[in-house]
């Protein structure tokens, strides 16, 4: 009995440390804006109407990916990227942290 307790103790102690281990590193291209929902595959960035290119991905603070409509609806504080249409492809809705940073010159 107490080596499994020992076994379990040991496997949780690795689990948790792995899940302390995922911090997301965020592109250093990446740029700054303000994200809101407009409809469909539009979103309004920095209060610019943009289209959501085929195939992005939005992730939450939590890494988690949603679909356009789950954004919150006051909009939120993200780092994006373009591809080379122009189109938003990817979104990071930042945590406090995140968006506490400064950001790299370019």
């Amino acid at each position: 009995m107490k080596r499994f307790a020992a076994r379990l103790f040991f496997l949780l102690a690795i689990g948790l440390a792995s899940a302390a281990a995922q911090i997301r590193t965020l592109p250093v291209d990446a740029e700054r804006g303000f994200i809101r929902h407009i409809e469909g595959n539009v979103v309004s960035m920095n209060g610019k109407q943009m289209r959501l290119a085929p195939g992005a991905s939005i992730r939450t603070p939590e890494n988690l990916i949603i679909v356009p409509t789950s954004l919150p609806p006051q909009g939120a504080l993200a780092d994006y990227q373009l591809d080379r249409d122009g189109q938003i492809f990817r979104v990071w809705l930042l945590t406090r942290e995140e968006a506490a940073r400064q950001r790299k010159k370019r």
